[in-house]
């Protein structure tokens, strides 16, 4: 497995992502909470603290609550991280030991799952 050199991120500007069923209302509370700018459209959502801080939420058919603490439902979340070019930073976490998902639903991102299975996006700015 590559090691980066220090003070060379793959990545910046990480978002996390939370599955929902309202992404508007969701994001209106936590707007509302934390006094972040709020970016509403059909089905996701965004809270903006600054450029570099970003809580999204996303919609997702037959969503259901996360039973906590146990695991009968799962916290349901992934981390995006912003990169420049797609195909330098898909080749880095490749090579960190990443795997690309074979679903990939869109074209300014790229879904991937980290060493233990959980997802995440390359997205570019």
């Amino acid at each position: 497995m590559r090691r980066t050199v220090p003070g060379m991120a793959i990545a910046r500007y990480p978002s996390f992502v939370i599955d929902c069923a309202d992404p508007q209302a969701l994001a209106t509370f936590y707007g509302a909470l934390l006094d972040w700018k709020v970016e509403l459209k059909d089905d996701w959502a965004d809270v903006r603290g600054g450029a570099e801080h970003c809580i999204s939420f996303q919609q997702v058919e037959g969503y259901a609550p996360p039973e906590w603490p146990t695991q009968a439902l799962p916290q349901q979340m992934h981390l995006d991280v912003m990169v420049e070019d797609l195909d330098t930073a898909e080749a880095a976490v490749l090579e960190l030991g990443a795997t690309k998902h074979s679903f990939q639903p869109g074209t300014t991102f790229r879904v991937f799952l980290d060493p233990a299975g959980h997802p995440f996006c390359l997205c570019v700015d």
